[in-house]
């Protein structure tokens, strides 16, 4: 409508020759269409019903045009200067308006790039700050890997496996007090006694003590894990043995009854 309008309103700021001039001038353009449409609906050929043919079909016909649009010597839309005086002044204004719509979209454009700078901004800044905390954090680990070199650790581990060792010794000097006082080693009766009883007893001096047996049995199980097993001998006193199965401290083999083990706690 506005287009009308416009058209409107350009006609009527033209002289009545120039008007005159313009109709006769769009009633042979219109005439001239019309015919080159009968033509091309004359000249149609059948619908094809291959897409393909469809296809190579519409390019050969839009090549022939561009061709015949190459071919074509550009010429004036009238020869009267007010008809193209006005036809200029309503293709400046379409320019003018499409320009202004342009420029809309330009500042719109350019508005939502200045806000994705400040989020990419905003954004660079958090990541310098992580950037600095990090770089922050290496120098404090640095100076820390300084003061405890390898030499320190190893003189550190070494206090500790020295101070773990006398930790057990301790608790090893625990045990065997513990053991000799509720558990001692048999001892020989005086002569009388066993005269007394009518009782020959013999106690075997190569007996060790259930500590000495504990002893046995853990380092056992720490040198040769996948053996265990120690091998009874007259040296072992049946009475510890047989207490030691009984609380569950060691377990019997399955196979040969003279072999014990250090029961798995763990």
């Amino acid at each position: 409508m506005g287009e009308v309008r416009a058209g409107g309103e350009a006609a009527a700021q033209l002289s009545e020759a120039a008007q005159s001039e313009l109709l006769e001038l769009c009633e042979e353009r219109f005439a001239q269409l019309e015919k080159l449409q009968n033509e091309i609906i004359l000249c149609e050929p059948d619908v094809c019903a291959s897409p393909q043919e469809q296809s190579v079909n519409r390019l050969l016909a839009t090549d022939a045009e561009l061709k015949q649009w190459l071919l074509v010597q550009p010429s004036l839309l009238a020869a009267n200067s007010e008809i193209l005086l006005e036809a200029g002044k309503d293709e400046m204004l379409k320019l003018c308006s499409d320009l202004e719509m342009v420029v809309s979209c330009c500042e719109a454009k350019r508005d939502k790039l200045r806000e994705t700078k400040e989020l990419e901004q905003k954004w660079l800044e958090e990541k310098k700050q992580v950037l600095l905390a990090a770089n922050d954090h290496i120098e404090r680990l640095r100076v820390e890997k300084e003061k405890y070199s390898e030499q320190n650790v190893f003189l550190d581990t070494k206090a500790k496996i020295k101070k773990m060792t006398v930790y057990q010794e301790k608790l090893m000097e625990s045990l065997g007090d513990i053991l000799e006082k509720h558990a001692p080693l048999p001892q020989d009766e005086s002569n009388a006694s066993r005269k007394k009883k009518n009782i020959p007893q013999e106690i075997n001096e190569d007996l060790i003590s259930l500590s000495e047996i504990l002893e046995v049995l853990m380092n056992k199980v720490i040198n040769t894990p996948h053996d265990p097993y120690i091998t009874l001998d007259h040296t072992f006193w049946p009475p510890y043995v047989e207490m030691l199965l009984r609380y569950g401290v060691a377990v019997r083999h399955k196979e040969n009854n003279f072999k014990i083990r250090l029961e798995t706690f763990f």
